[in-house]
């Protein structure tokens, strides 16, 4: 019998260094156009600006996938902010053997190195993106029973309780998901960029308000699928608290913005129109790029469910997108 935490960060792992589930099971925003890590790069360069252009800026990625992300964010600027590009010193947050070596193949001497955790990142200021980090992050779950609140524990496959001291008011059969590990990373952080400057931008899915609620779920071939099942075969994530991190964020001394959906903050960054540009530079993938661009931004498709979140030094300006 294992916590639900445990259990998580375990199947994660596994799952994490066979490095094959990108496009198989699910697909990130990055991979579906090319315009949305142009995008952040641009935002990372403008971030710099704002920071008085520090001639030498650790520019990390967490959780960086393929390295798809950041291929499309250097390019970018090293079109247009080519200063930024001189720089930045890039450091990804990976763990999987399997996707450090994609990554490498993408991204070559542009990697200054890889960290298993974030208090590897090398000191100074910093610009940290994480899209989709966040969720993969292990939970507890706290369920509310007519004794009492439990804790779910996994054991052959199925939930288990145990009692627990958690305590709040809320009916019978509620769930409370609590995630420790993203709120420490948060803490982190949140009391680096205070100290040493920079800002952290993280996109992923979950509500801009804590609640109750069981979030936990699991894809394998782009199919929901029963989480606790074969652990390590399969995604498994839960939604993001975004109000616990820009908490956390705050409590250690970062300002917090946002978060709002992540379709109003691409749209100011002018997302829409570049991809109007790769469309009709493409005339053949123009509905495909197009179509892309509007599941990424639309309410009814990742525009609304995801949000954007920033943590920063509290002297910079209020972020690129995050205006009133």
């Amino acid at each position: 019998m294992e916590r639900l935490d445990a259990f998580m960060a375990r199947a994660a792992a596994a799952y994490y260094a066979g490095g094959e589930g990108i496009g198989r099971d699910f697909t990130t925003a990055p991979e579906m156009s090319q315009a949305f890590g142009e995008c952040l790069g641009l935002w990372a360069a403008v971030t710099w600006q704002a920071m008085g252009a520090p001639g030498r800026v650790v520019l990390a990625e967490l959780g960086p996938g393929r390295g798809t992300l950041m291929a499309d964010a250097l390019r970018a600027v090293d079109q247009m902010v080519p200063e930024f590009g001189r720089a930045l010193a890039l450091h990804l947050v990976e763990t999987s053997p399997a996707l450090r070596a994609a990554q490498a193949a993408k991204l070559g001497p542009r990697v200054a190195g890889w960290h298993a955790a974030v208090d590897g990142l090398p000191p100074g200021p910093a610009i940290i993106l994480a899209n989709e980090f966040f969720d993969a992050l292990p939970i507890r779950q706290f369920i509310r029973r007519a004794e009492g609140w439990r804790e779910r524990y996994v054991l052959g496959g199925a939930f288990v309780e145990q009692p627990c001291d958690h305590m709040e008011p809320a009916p019978d059969g509620s769930i409370r998901e609590v995630g420790e590990a993203a709120r420490d990373v948060a803490l982190a952080l949140g009391a680096r960029l205070a100290a040493q400057g920079g800002a952290l931008l993280a996109l992923d899915y979950g509500p801009a308000e804590s609640g109750l609620g069981d979030t936990l779920q699991a894809l394998r071939d782009n199919a929901a699928c029963d989480p606790l099942s074969e652990p390590g075969t399969a995604d498994i994530t839960a939604h993001v608290d975004f109000a616990a991190l820009a908490a956390a964020g705050r409590a250690a001394g970062a300002a917090a913005h946002g978060p709002l959906p992540m379709g109003v903050f691409l749209q100011r960054l002018g997302l829409m129109a570049r991809s109007a540009m790769l469309a009709q530079s493409a005339p053949r993938q123009a509905g495909t790029i197009l179509a892309a661009a509007q599941r990424l931004v639309a309410p009814e498709g990742m525009g609304r469910l995801f949000k954007a979140l920033v943590l920063a030094h509290p002297a910079l300006p209020t972020p690129t997108g995050f205006e009133a």
